[in-house]
């Protein structure tokens, strides 16, 4: 596993998210209520800038919900910009298609800088 120093962990307060180019992957780290997560700015759909889209919540209906649509997991979703597929920030998992899921990669602060390990 190898690392990659970002920059100052307070150019993503919490709520927002950065793309990084890493030698020609890009990756997207989120900050979620001060943790911080990363993915690759690559939707699985048609290889989409995921990363570049939008954080918010999403509406789910289950059993735990008696199917009622509730909002749930407000600022954990990203929006794909190109075709709106739906992914958690902190699992990867597709909500659309939750068999499938993106990479991960563990993201630390270390002298006030992000660190994300490859």
């Amino acid at each position: 596993m190898s690392e990659r120093t970002l920059g100052p962990a307070s150019a993503i307060p919490p709520g927002e998210h950065a793309v990084f180019d890493l030698g020609g992957r890009q990756i997207g780290v989120f900050n979620v209520d001060g943790e911080y997560y990363a993915l690759p700015n690559a939707c699985f759909h048609q290889n989409g800038p995921l990363c570049r889209g939008l954080v918010r919540g999403t509406v789910m209906a289950d059993a735990e919900s008696g199917f009622a649509r509730e909002w749930r997991m407000d600022g954990e979703i990203v929006v794909c910009p190109w075709h709106s597929l739906e992914f958690h920030i902190k699992t990867g998992r597709c909500i659309a298609y939750p068999k499938r899921s993106l990479p991960t990669y563990p993201v630390s602060v270390r002298d006030g800088s992000l660190v994300v390990h490859l």
